[in-house]
């Protein structure tokens, strides 16, 4: 179980990147959903114990993270945003190399790890390429064959499927689903589908705030019945926004498609059955729309 309680976290530059977080989270895929600029970043790095909070607390198990960083090193997995890896060098001699970093000294011990992670993350057959000339998929995948590592218990993935072709995304969510047993998997996106598809429990942060959290089913279940769908021009669209709680709006074979909140259904509407985008807009724009009356 990883416990945060009351983390806060301000730069210098006078930016509040996470106000007041406290989660609970179970074993398991867990999914951290919020829009660019959220502060999911600044939570994960915080969790990994690569930048200090300025107060409040993260427990994982009975490791203090944050005046206990070497202990959580030790039991954690971390595939940031950004996975930079060395030119020129194969998948097995960088994995290899990582192992030994990561303090796993017995040769033919190192040798069966790094042999059982490729073959997990299905680059076996690629062992002798050069990383920098996978593709972003391979590289998601070895970001999390060096992130398992160690066996760690805590596992945490940051953005990982952002610019994944549907292929590399389906292979990769596999790849996800089976991890998520025995540890504690942190799911960091701000793409909708990926949490739907994969965790049991979620939360949704902006602003640096927790807006809500808990089980995807139990939290649809406030906007049953209050969900409507309309297809209209993008003129019509225009006029309906200024009266109605639009809470998301696509393009459909080139007209567009309005989803609203609202208690009854207005005029032309038709009921929609609400899903974890709905929630996550609805989310968003309740946000959004308390910011601006403050």
């Amino acid at each position: 179980m990883l416990r945060i309680q009351s983390l806060s976290k301000t730069y210098s530059n006078g930016v509040k990147a996470l106000d007041n977080v406290t989660l609970d989270i179970p074993k398991g895929m867990f999914g951290l959903l919020g829009p660019n600029g959220a502060g999911k970043s600044s939570l994960m790095r915080t969790i990994a114990a690569l930048q200090p909070a300025d107060s409040g607390s993260v427990f994982f198990d009975d490791i203090d993270v944050l005046h206990e960083p070497q202990r959580l090193r030790q039991t954690l997995g971390y595939l940031p945003q950004d996975f930079n890896v060395y030119p020129r060098i194969s998948a097995w001699d960088l994995l290899e190399h990582l192992a030994l970093l990561k303090g796993i000294n017995h040769k033919a011990e190192r040798r069966e790890v790094v042999a059982g992670l490729l073959a997990h993350t299905n680059l076996y057959q690629h062992r002798n390429k050069a990383v920098s000339g996978f593709s972003g998929g391979m590289r998601q995948r070895f970001g999390i064959a060096q992130a398992l590592l160690g066996d760690p218990k805590l596992l945490i993935v940051d953005e990982p499927t952002a610019g994944l072709d549907p292929e590399e995304r389906n292979r990769f969510h596999n790849l996800l689903v089976s991890l998520g047993e025995d540890k504690v998997v942190i799911l960091s996106t701000h793409i909708v589908d990926d949490v739907s598809e994969l965790c049991a429990n979620m939360a949704v942060l902006a602003g640096g705030q927790i807006l809500l959290q808990g089980e995807p089913h139990q939290l649809l279940e406030s906007l049953q019945s209050r969900i409507w769908t309309r297809t209209v021009t993008q003129a019509e669209a225009v006029e309906l926004e200024q009266h109605l709680q639009v809470i998301s709006k696509r393009l459909h074979g080139g007209r567009t498609v309005l989803n609203v909140l609202a208690e009854q259904a207005p005029a032309g509407f038709a009921a929609a059955t609400p899903g974890l985008e709905d929630l996550y807009f609805s989310t968003l724009h309740r946000h959004r729309s308390a910011d601006k009356a403050a």
